[in-house]
């Protein structure tokens, strides 16, 4: 045959037996046929309870096989579907399932403390389906979808995710893109096409996947890598160095990673390291968090000119990008703008001069997305006078070359004594620190200044948080930032609330502190205005 595969049903026709996923953690193959019987009987299965094209079911999985076959019933169906967050309390999920309008719900029974308590709280959700073993009030997966036909239904209309933010500033919202008015045979849809072209992604592709598959750019990379007819390898939960082997092990030619990946992988001792043939890696993708500059030419020099950044959100109004050489020319950038154009304003609106700082806007032809059920967040978004425009809240400039440079999250700013404090360079100082694990900076309420920059550190492993600690890295980040940047205080944590994506969830500790604080007596952190002070340790246990 000469035709050229666009689809699913293409690749299943052409290479049935290729492996369209495989579990790393496992060694367990997904194939192509497979990928196509399985998605197949779940789209009529959902046809024949009634759901039709912009219908919207949710999954709430753990890093497992069949979550591949679940979206793609829903992309040939012309379905919605919501990747859950397994780490969700139940009614942080409920929350979203109901939100989203989900009429089925898809969990395992590996989850299945998590899918008892989300029973009684899901009024909307009319089927609840079950894998690898079923719970009181929920279906078997496997039963409900055997009787279905493994045959494509008659209409394959263009299906999509929608994906609900993080919530690390606040509650989370569901996004819904943009999609065009097609076929499943017709390609992915996708907006950010550009991307995996740049990258190099084809058949041949073998694409490591380490992150959780319900966040936006693991699961969107994995679909499309199995549009393009590659091989998606994906980890049931990352371990550095079980990294390195899957990609020795399964020949890996493109990867993609958070920061905090690199700084473990970098963290492992160098015999660790240098015992594994990464030959094969041609491509090493890492976005989704500020990645510390020291961080980045460290994985540089270790694995050569191989890493590409880009910048982009969930929202996906717009996309920058930029490859090795271009970092080393811009250090501490996230590129050129590959889809949209960048356009940096004040807070009422005005674009800025080259250079100066302020939200990052992309301008299209018209707003490539909305907020479900939430029209003043999406009119929040837009530019209070170019209709094309929108902002997700980052900060940041551009250079004269058009490369854009992220300062932080604006709704993470700190204002001391009237001086705006973006906390991300300082975290990114202490996050190459040799006794840190990970660091968070927050605003804490000052009577005198307005807020005080307050520093939370988790200790490196075999490190014990004391006040000599404190003052060494107090110390440390008077030689690495401004004065005025420094933090007046250290506590100390035992596990950073990070999420898997590599998100750092600072809403969970400006509540935990804040909660503190409205204690009885005096705060221990409201206390702590010294270095001299003993610093607070936030314990998990």
């Amino acid at each position: 045959m000469n035709r050229v595969p666009k689809y699913l049903g293409d690749h299943a026709e052409l290479t049935p037996e290729k492996p369209a996923a495989i579990n790393g953690t496992t060694g367990d193959i997904l194939t192509y046929r497979e990928l196509d019987e399985r998605s197949n009987r779940f789209a009529q299965c959902l046809h024949a309870f009634g759901l039709r094209r912009g219908d919207h079911i949710a999954m709430v999985l753990e890093n497992n096989m069949r979550c591949f076959e679940l979206c793609w019933a829903a992309l040939r169906s012309g379905l919605m579907i919501t990747p859950v967050n397994r780490f969700l309390t139940a009614s942080e999920a409920a929350y979203i399932i109901e939100d989203s309008h989900a009429q089925v719900v898809v969990s395992s029974y590996a989850l299945r403390e998590l899918a008892a308590e989300l029973t009684g709280i899901m009024p909307t959700c009319r089927l609840r389906l079950m894998i690898d073993g079923t719970i009181p009030g929920w279906v078997s997966y496997e039963t409900q979808t055997a009787g279905h036909a493994a045959s494509r239904l008659a209409d394959e209309w263009l299906g999509a995710a929608m994906i609900y933010s993080s919530g690390t500033t606040g509650r989370p919202k569901g996004i819904i893109r943009a999609q065009p008015n097609g076929k499943v045979t017709e390609g992915s849809g996708s907006a950010r096409r550009p991307q995996f072209e740049r990258y190099g992604f084809d058949a041949q592709t073998v694409y490591l996947s380490p992150a959780p598959l319900y966040h936006t750019a693991p699961l969107g990379y994995g679909l499309e890598t199995q549009f393009g007819g590659g091989t998606v390898v994906f980890m049931e939960k990352f371990d550095a160095l079980e990294a390195l082997a899957m990609i020795e092990r399964y020949r890996v030619t493109h990867s993609q990673w958070v920061p905090t990946m690199l700084i473990r992988l970098l963290r492992l001792a160098p015999e660790q390291r240098g015992a594994f043939d990464l030959s094969s890696h041609r491509v090493a993708i890492h976005a989704a968090a500020p990645c510390p500059q020291d961080v980045k030419r460290q994985m540089i020099d270790w694995w050569g000119p191989i890493l590409h950044e880009y910048y982009s959100s969930t929202e996906g109004n717009g996309v920058t990008t930029l490859d090795t050489p271009e970092w080393l020319a811009h250090p501490g950038s996230v590129g050129r703008a590959l889809l949209g154009v960048i356009h940096i304003c004040d807070d009422e609106g005005n674009e800025l001069a080259t250079g100066e700082t302020g939200l990052v806007y992309f301008e299209r032809e018209q707003l490539p997305f909305h907020y479900h059920n939430d029209p003043d967040k999406t009119r929040a978004a837009m530019h209070p006078r170019h209709p094309g425009w929108s902002a997700v809240g980052d900060v940041g400039r551009v250079d004269a070359d058009g490369y854009l440079y992220l300062t932080d999250r604006r709704a993470f700013m700190i204002i001391s004594g009237g001086v705006n404090i973006y906390p991300q360079a300082i975290e990114d100082a202490l996050a190459v620190h040799p006794s840190v694990a990970d660091a968070a900076v927050i605003g804490v309420p000052d009577a005198e200044m307005g807020e005080e920059v307050r520093a939370i550190v988790e200790p490196a492993s075999g490190v014990e948080p004391t006040v000599a600690l404190a003052g060494q890295l107090l110390a440390y980040l008077r030689t690495k930032v401004a004065r005025y940047m420094v933090p007046r205080s250290i506590d100390f944590i035992d596990a950073m609330p990070r999420l898997p994506t590599g998100k750092l969830y600072k809403q969970a500790l400006r509540d935990r502190y804040l909660a503190d604080a409205a204690g009885p007596g005096e705060s221990p952190r409201a206390a702590m205005t010294s270095d001299a002070a003993t610093p607070t340790f936030w314990s998990e246990t």
